[in-house]
């Protein structure tokens, strides 16, 4: 493998500096998607870490909470550390019922591993499908299969972060899985990866059959090759199709840039979601169901 340059994380926006909400928090505002580092001597990196080490750190992350208004969050374990989560398990043991875990596992993972995770907060496993974009698809799916069976006795969902060509040639198949999931950043449907409406709209039928989640978080992942007005429709047509089966998550510490706004992304969600009780259904009732928030 040859190494490719890191991109180099910015320092942490200051929490005060944060644009406030501008529409009123309901009570138990969740983030469903936001990830947490701590110094390399202590939790190294993978040997070769597409970015440098952010410096987001749970205690940045709980002062952003303050000035959101946000009650809860889901740590998901970043690339960064691949399938090490000791840095996501013990910020989970010191916050509590406050927050849950999505983390990456092994294969042969132990299942009294899994327990003590779940102990502490963990209540899904992420599949990085962008790592395994060129294999064939039956291995995908058998992947996809095998990670399912592994989590289903412990009532984990399956989160996938994964190119919209892949989430599209999946989706007949994401139909059949009887267990819930979630696709982050709004499926990553980008028409520069040969995506259509036809395809979007597939996606749209499959959010409302019950067991798949959208996460409308990351819209400036997309708008890079679209443009935000773009990606704004995306989100307003995924909050129309299934508010219920839709969360919220901001991406923190939004690698590399961490000088980005996150109080602005928030505010993001009053134009995708102008209904105050669809937004408490995609901030606050939507994440408790999924991942258990106030059931410890």
């Amino acid at each position: 493998m040859i190494p490719i340059e890191p991109l180099v994380s910015q320092p942490m926006r200051a929490a005060d500096s944060l644009e406030r909400p501008g529409f009123a928090m309901p009570a138990g505002a969740c983030d469903t998607h936001m990830h947490v580092f701590g110094p390399l001597e202590t939790y190294p990196s993978v040997r070769y870490p597409q970015y440098t080490l952010p410096d987001a750190k749970l205690a940045h992350y709980r002062t952003v909470m303050e000035v959101l208004g946000l009650r809860s969050f889901v740590i998901v374990q970043p690339s960064f550390y691949d399938t090490d989560n000791r840095c996501l398990i013990d910020a989970l043991k010191v916050s509590g019922d406050a927050a849950r875990g999505v983390v990456m596992i092994e294969p042969d993972v132990a299942m009294d591993t899994l327990r003590e995770w779940h102990d502490v907060g963990v209540r899904g496993i992420r599949l990085d499908l962008f790592k395994r974009r060129e294999l064939p698809l039956a291995e995908i799916q058998r992947f996809i299969l095998d990670s399912a069976a592994k989590v289903a006795p412990l009532g984990w969902h399956l989160q996938f972060y994964a190119p919209g060509y892949i989430v599209r040639d999946l989706i007949d198949f994401l139909a059949t899985l009887e267990i819930d999931f979630v696709i982050d950043h709004m499926g990553y449907m980008l028409e520069e990866d040969g995506l259509t409406e036809a395809d979007f709209e597939r996606l749209l039928a499959l959010l409302k059959r019950g067991r798949c989640w959208l996460k409308a978080s990351a819209p400036y992942r997309l708008a890079k090759k679209r443009g935000m007005d773009a990606v704004d429709d995306i989100a307003k047509a995924i909050v129309h199709a299934a508010p219920e089966r839709t969360i919220w998550g901001s991406d923190w510490p939004h690698i590399p840039d961490g000088g980005r706004d996150t109080g602005v992304l928030l505010n993001q969600l009053a134009l995708w979601a102008p209904d105050p009780a669809d937004r408490k259904l995609i901030l606050v009732d939507n994440p408790k169901a999924l991942f258990g928030f106030g059931t410890d």
